[in-house]
């Protein structure tokens, strides 16, 4: 097993402390005996960052790393690894090493050993690989369930009207699923594409509150529930995309009818922020809240996932592509703003979407 055991500032060291340092990805020099004698404030900021040091064992007890140290000090060419840290959060480091030839006949041998940071590059992969099995996994289904009504149309139910009109308007239901989620797939994508750009339009977020409320108060009428608003005296304007943020309290809202109980009210309440969370910035909450089965605490981290569902088989039942969330997570993100979920099971649930207010200094 390597041995750590950085050599203190008076004695011989393998580089000037301020070039290592000044290096930003976490650096460590090894001697020919495997001993780690030098290392940069990068590698030390992510041993600190695991009390329990298991990055540093993940590392050290490598045996493709060690076996490529010895290669290196040997004068062999190596190719980059890669090692997964345990740190808390969970790095993935490719390792590159360099051997650092004698100057002399009596100067050491080392290896120097580089580790970048390429967690983000693997995470993103994982998103478009499970990307591609989800939404392959979402259209395959209703697919499956239009060439088996088709076949049937063609065959058995050929002269049978009852049965005909019974397929056809599932069928109807099932290619309006998949309409549905191609339409939200095309709307992520381009709230993605478009989220390093913040909207600059000024407007009214009472306004938009009122027009989804209006829009959906009939199915809210259909489950016995009313929509109450109540809005804060003389709320500012915000900065946004109107269109954008009528798709978000739209979407709320939809949920709030759909998971709430027959019979209960729905708040939509409308508020002054003092700080947003992310910016300190002063701005505007809007809140939707309903009373129902609520959402169990470990579900919540994973709501705005891509095709996540908290009870798969009633959003489906419902219509639900599984997008919804995400859509409001990232236009909640284009526009600067903080998307907060509250819920306790069998009691409320609210979602707060909170939103800069309009600032006329930055026009």
């Amino acid at each position: 097993m390597l041995k750590f055991k950085k050599i203190d500032e008076e004695s011989n060291t393998p580089f000037d402390t301020s070039i290592l340092d000044g290096v930003a990805d976490p650096v460590l020099i090894v001697d020919e005996q495997e001993l780690v004698i030098d290392y940069n404030k990068a590698y030390k900021r992510l041993l600190e960052a695991d009390p329990s040091k298991s990055s540093l064992h993940a590392l050290t007890n490598n045996k493709n790393i060690r076996k490529i140290i010895k290669q290196c000090l040997a004068g062999k060419p190596t190719l980059p690894s890669e090692i997964y840290l345990p740190n808390p959060i969970g790095l993935f480091y490719d390792v590159k090493m360099w051997r650092l030839p004698d100057l002399n006949a009596k100067s050491p041998v080392w290896a120097m050993i580089v580790l970048s940071d390429v967690t983000s590059t693997r995470r993103m992969e994982k998103v478009r690989s499970d990307f591609v099995a989800n939404v392959s996994h979402e259209l395959r289904s209703p697919l499956s369930a239009l060439l088996g009504f088709i076949e049937t149309l063609q065959g058995p139910a050929r002269s049978d009207p009852e049965a005909s009109a019974r397929f056809l308007s599932i069928m109807e239901s099932e290619a309006k699923r998949m309409a549905r989620l191609i339409d939200e797939l095309l709307t992520l994508s381009k709230v993605e594409a478009d989220e390093h750009i913040t909207p600059d339009d000024v407007i009214a977020v009472d306004q938009i509150i009122s027009e989804v409320a209006s829009s959906l108060s009939v199915r809210a009428m259909g489950k016995g529930m009313k929509l109450r608003t109540l809005v804060e005296k003389d709320l500012p304007p915000i900065t946004g995309d109107a269109d954008e943020l009528a798709q978000v309290f739209q979407n709320l809202v939809s949920n709030a009818i759909n998971y709430g109980s027959e019979d209960t009210d729905i708040r939509l309440d409308i508020g002054l922020v003092d700080n947003l969370p992310e910016t300190g910035a002063p701005g505007i909450f809007v809140s939707i809240t309903n009373h129902g089965e609520g959402i169990p605490a470990q579900e919540i981290p994973r709501l705005t996932e891509r095709f996540y569902r908290v009870d798969k088989g009633r959003s489906r039942s419902m219509g639900g592509t599984g997008l919804g969330l995400a859509i409001v997570k990232h236009i909640v993100a284009r526009h600067r703003g903080h998307l907060e979920v509250k819920s306790e099971v069998n009691k409320e649930t609210s979602f707060t979407v909170m939103l800069p207010r309009f600032d006329e200094n930055i026009l």
